[in-house]
Order: structure tokens, then sequence, then C-alpha cells
């Protein structure tokens, strides 16, 4: 079956297409901490399914899935010192971000997430090569025109004389209709930008003292040039069934006017002030506990605030496009390179972060033996597509920033939002929505703390977990996480939700393997019954096939659960209904088996990429090569593979390819 056509000679309706190469990312956590249930169970678990689909779907060797652990910037230092300082930990700041890359790795691996690479861009070769990498990219975009060297205002404790850094400064979020308390130097834990002066009652995290504010320079990126081809773009991705609206909605605010929302206690001042600020629109919006007041250029808003704030108005600013700074002063980051004879300074951790996938590609290519340079077949090739899994909360870098720098890199010299062949492609964004904790926002810097995902495995299995998170349907909204042993408030006959999502594999699933082989051992001495499947049974697996390719290109893995739900069914049906134990008649007995393990393996090659260790597991005990996973010959019968007379491993007694956790044994016993 050809991978990428239309139609095939097995298919009746046209079938969706895919790229012929493909890099899956994962946003990267953070290095100071070990992976909460928000980075496996938000977003992870969804990248590592799709990556898996796509390397069944279109080749292995043709798919190349990144993540690492995020190394620089100020929560890490921050974290460290505080550690350090409590004596929680001995070592250096390097050490401390290896121990939790090595930990981070160790949790992946324990869930089945199977990047080609899990880097880490402060560690070895893969830091090496970022460097490398972030040389490259700001340099490339300062020879294009597309910086400005900007001298702002930045926090400054004067009981300990130091500027302080990202989280070493915290206040309230200035955007309006932002409810944070946890702003921090220039952004806030919600992803919004604004610049330092507009914190609201910032406080330092040092000595708790108000800080002042100093001068100090940096680098900016040029993202207010790129507001109409980011809206050309937004329109683009509003016709596009495979970008969720949660994407382009969330673009598109950043994508207005800049406006300041004035509180109408302060109206009367306001107008009394109004003709010494920039000329700008009034919107009364009487309903409203506050006025508007919207302005043509960014330079002129920011005017506006400076008149307020001397006047003591209380204001708050729009989702505008600012300009994104790309260098700091903090030590602990990638060097920035040397321009215009400005030295010393650092690369700020989220642009770097951005293309961190870059370079991680390249460090994998290396570590194959292939040429670095290959990462342009599958970044700036038209018949390749980069696919990033990222978490609502981080809209703003991944669908603002990424794509407007993506497109300064353009060599041609009339700017598109369309790349041509060989320039940076704009990557599909796949947000999830915020997954949630006993139906709160959990957060490490919260006042919710999330369980940490390594203790969630004292309670259930990988594939209950896996199972269970893409089943939620967190690309349509945000829901949440109800783990029975951290809820508060369930009672003893409660239903668990997550064991309740793995009955499907560890009950019905299960029990079609283990009778299709304990039969076979019985009856036909554990040989694979040498019949093709009936019609009915092709043309049924025909169908989920489809179903669930479909949902699987836009990336709705909750459908592809219900797709698998009513297939494993109707085959357990089936079974009940033909494999009752008595067999007068051995040749019917051996086309009931062919139907009853061909539905298997349609089952396990659509489950493969959800619930890989139980898959993993029924292909050991088939006996055939991993070739069997192949979408070129994905309604093949199981005697493709093997030809006539195959035998199958023996299974002992009681054996599970999917199972509960044990605690839910013992719970069981314990109830009854």
């Amino acid at each position: 079956m050809s991978r990428n056509n239309d139609k095939n000679k097995n298919f009746e309706i046209p079938r969706p297409v895919f790229p012929k190469r493909a890099v899956v990312t994962g946003g990267m956590p953070y290095g100071n901490k070990e992976l909460h249930f928000g980075h496996v169970g938000g977003m992870l678990v969804f990248a590592d399914t799709y990556a898996r689909f796509l390397r069944d779907r279109i080749g292995k060797e043709n798919v190349i899935f990144v993540s690492g652990t995020d190394c620089y910037g100020s929560p890490i230092a921050e974290g460290w010192r505080v550690k350090v300082n409590n004596g929680e930990f001995e070592g250096s700041l390097e050490d401390f971000v290896a121990r939790n890359h090595n930990k981070q790795k160790e949790t992946l691996a324990a869930y089945g997430i199977s990047p080609d690479l899990f880097a880490a861009s402060g560690l070895g070769r893969s830091k090496e090569i970022h460097a490398e990498v972030t040389d490259w990219f700001i340099s490339s975009l300062h020879k294009k025109g597309q910086l400005d060297r900007i001298t702002t205002m930045q926090f400054f404790d004067e009981k300990v004389g130091v500027f302080l850094n990202g989280r070493q400064v915290i206040g309230k979020c200035p955007v309006d209709g932002c409810t944070s308390d946890k702003g921090y130097a220039d952004e806030c834990d919600m992803g919004h930008q604004y610049m330092p002066e507009n914190l609201i009652d910032p406080v330092s995290t040092l000595t708790g003292e108000r800080p002042i504010m100093k001068p100090v320079t940096n680098w900016y990126f040029k993202l207010r040039d790129y507001e109409q081809l980011m809206k050309d773009w937004v329109e683009e991705l509003k016709k596009r069934k495979d970008i969720r609206p949660v994407v382009w909605k969330t673009i598109d605010e950043f994508l207005k006017k800049p406006v300041i929302y004035v509180k109408r206690e302060f109206e009367e001042k306001y107008f009394s002030l109004k003709e010494s600020m920039p000329e700008h629109e009034y919107f009364e919006e009487k309903k409203k506990p506050s006025f508007t007041i919207q302005f043509e250029t960014l330079s002129d808003c920011d005017e506006a605030c400076r008149v307020l704030t001397e006047n003591g108005i209380r204001y708050r600013t729009g989702k505008t496009l600012v300009p994104f700074r790309l260098t700091g002063n903090i030590e602990w980051g990638v060097p920035a390179p040397v321009m215009d004879g400005v030295e010393g300074l650092t690369v700020w951790v989220w642009p770097e972060s951005l293309w961190a996938p870059i370079s991680f590609t390249q460090t994998y290519l290396e570590q194959e033996g292939r040429d670095r340079s290959e990462w342009k077949d599958y970044w700036c090739s038209k018949d390749s597509t980069v696919y990033q899994f990222i978490g609502q909360d981080n809209i703003y870098f991944y669908g603002i920033a990424e794509p407007a720098m993506w497109m300064a890199q353009q060599e041609s010299p009339e700017k598109t939002a369309s790349p041509a062949e060989g320039e940076l492609q704009l990557p599909v964004i796949v947000a999830n929505h915020h997954i949630l904790f006993l139906d709160k926002k959990a957060s490490s810097s919260g006042a919710v703390k999330p369980p940490m995902a390594d203790d969630l495995l004292s309670h259930y299995t990988p594939e209950q977990l896996r199972m269970h998170w893409l089943g939620l349907g967190l690309g349509q909204r945000s829901v949440s996480f109800m783990p029975k042993p951290y809820d508060p408030d369930a009672k003893p006959e409660d239903t668990d939700p997550v064991v309740k999502d793995g009955l499907l594999l560890s009950n019905v699933y299960n029990r079609m393997i283990r009778t299709a082989f304990y039969t076979a051992q019985k009856e036909l001495d554990g040989i694979l019954p040498d019949l093709v499947p009936e019609q009915e049974f092709i043309d049924d697996a025909n169908k989920a096939v489809l179903e669930y390719e479909r949902h699987m290109s836009k990336f709705a893995f909750h459908q592809c659960t219900y797709v698998l739900d009513s297939y494993i069914r109707k085959g357990s049906k089936f079974m009940a209904r033909k494999l009752t134990g008595d067999y007068p008649d051995k040749e019917a007995l051996k086309q009931d088996l062919a139907n009853l393990f061909y539905i298997i393996r349609i089952a396990g090659i659509l489950l493969h990429p959800m619930a890989p260790f139980g898959t993993e597991k029924l292909r050991e005990y088939l006996e055939v090569e991993e070739r069997i996973w192949s979408w070129e010959t994905i309604l093949e019968p199981l005697t493709f593979f093997t030809g006539s007379g195959h035998k199958l491993k023996f299974l002992p007694p009681r054996t599970d390819f999917f199972t509960r956790h044990e605690s839910q044994f013992a719970q069981a016993e314990t109830n009854e």
C-alpha cells in the first residue's frame, strides 16, 4: 500500500496525505525539576503517540522526534541557588541541571516516550551544537536588519546591588484580563509579554524589597514589523482542519492595535491629560469598569503609559506585538554573538529554546553518523513537516515569536507568509488546552501542586495513564485529571476514571488475545491458521483504519480511542459467540481463529502508537518482525508476514499483555 497516495485499490475514499519526512518536537521541560504529570500527560504523551504513528505510517527512517531539557534561564539558576542555600543540593549549577535532565530521561522511558534524542541545551555535545546554531540564528537576523538595539529599564535590587533577571522579581501581570499574580520581569506564568516597567507591585525575590529601575541595552527582534505577515498566516490557519482553533484565536488576540484600559475612576483625570498624550481613539464602553484608548503604534502606546504612570493613573495594557527580546545579562545562558561592538550578553532562554529543536536535530544526525547539513531536509523542505506539540500557555512563543522569526530568515526579497522551498517552513502547532488537576490549574510555583509523573506510576501502569490522557480531548477544551488516589473527595465505591479508561485493554482486548492464543495452543498445537480472514472482517478493518487515520491527521486522539473502543468491542462479541470451547468442526474453528487473529492484528497496529509496551509484547508472542506495524501492508493478514505453518510463541497460563497496576488488585481485594 502506498504511503502517500490519496487513493489505493483497498480504499474507496480519499485518504489523508502525510509528508515524506517529519520532525516531531515536544515543548522542553525546564532543567530545575523532575517531570510533573502536566509535562507528560498534557503534552509529551501526545507528541510521542504522533511520532510513533508517523514512524508506522511513513517509515521510521523518515521521522525524527526530538525534545530535551531546557537548561538555561533564571528559573533554573534561581532554583539551584535556593536549594543550595537551604542545604538541599551540593554541586555546581551544571551538576544540578544534569541531575534533573537524567531524571527526566528516566521518567520518559518509564512512560514509553521515545524521542530519537532527548537532548540538553546546556550539556555535552548538544550544548556545543546549540551554541553554534544560536550564534548563526541571531547573527543572520542581525545581518538581515531584523534586530534593534534597545535600551530599557531593568529591575535592580539596591540592597544587594544586582540586576534582577526573570524569576528574581515577581508582581502582578499588567495585561488586561490576566489575573496572574505570578508576573515576572517581562512575562507572566500565562505567557503574556510586557515591558518590565509595566509590572504591577514588583518585589525582589532576593530581599523582599521593591526594586528600582536602571537602564540596560539588549538586542530585540522586530516582531512588530511582521504584523501583516502574521495576519496573512492566521487567515491561512483558519482554513485548515489540522489547526486547532485555540492556536489561531490566541495568535489573533495579539494582532490588534495597541490599547490601554483605564479604570473608570480616573476618567476625569485622563481627559485633563488627553492632549499631552500621542494621538489615539477613546472608547467609552459604559457597561465596563474601565474605558479603552487605542493607538496606531506601540511607541505611542508606550509614551501614553509613561504619562499615565507619572500622573498616578492605574491602567492595564492589551495584548499586542512588542519587540521580542533576544538577549539579557544573566550569566547562566548561551553566549550571544558580538554584534556592533556589543559584547558580554547572553541569550534569553525563550528565543533559544525555539530553535533548540533545530540544534537537537543536528545533534541527532551527527550521532547517527550523518551529515549535520541534512537538517534542512527536515526543516526547510516542502516535502517535510515539523509538528510542534505544546501547551496552551506557550502559544505566544511558538505561534507568534517563532513563525515571525522563521519568516525573517527567508531569503526572498519580497517577504510572504508562505516560505519557499529551502527556507524554514512554518511548523504545524499542536496546542493542548490546560490539563487541570482535581478541577484546578496546577503549577509547581502555584498553590495547587501537581503530582510528579513518577509518583503516578505507584498507582497506575504507564499504559493506563497514556490511554486516559489521550482520551481526555485536550485538543478541544481544558479537562481535569481526577486520579482517585489523589482525590480527597473520592469515596471507596467511586470508579477511578483512569482505571476505567484502561479496562478496554486490560479486560476486553487482553481477553481476546489470550483466548486466541490458548485456543490455538490447545486445538492447533500453537499453529497460526493458514487462512485469510473473511471479507466482512477485512471490510470492518478497512473502515476502522480509515476513521483512525482521518482522526490522527487532525490530532483528534480522543476520537482515535473511540474508533479502537468500537472495533475491539465488536471483535470481543465475535469471540464470545464463536470461541465457546466446543469445536466439533476444526476447519470452522481455523476460520474463526483466522478472523480473530486478524482483528487482534488490526487493533494492535492502531494501538501501537498509544500503548507501546503491550503491543510490542503481542508482536513478541506472534513471533513476527517489526514490519508488522508498517502501514504499507496494514490490511494484510498475519500470514502475509509468517508464511504457512507458523508456530506462535507459547503463552503461559495467566499471561497478560495489558494489565492493571498491582495496587488496584490489592484495593479490589480490600473492597471485597
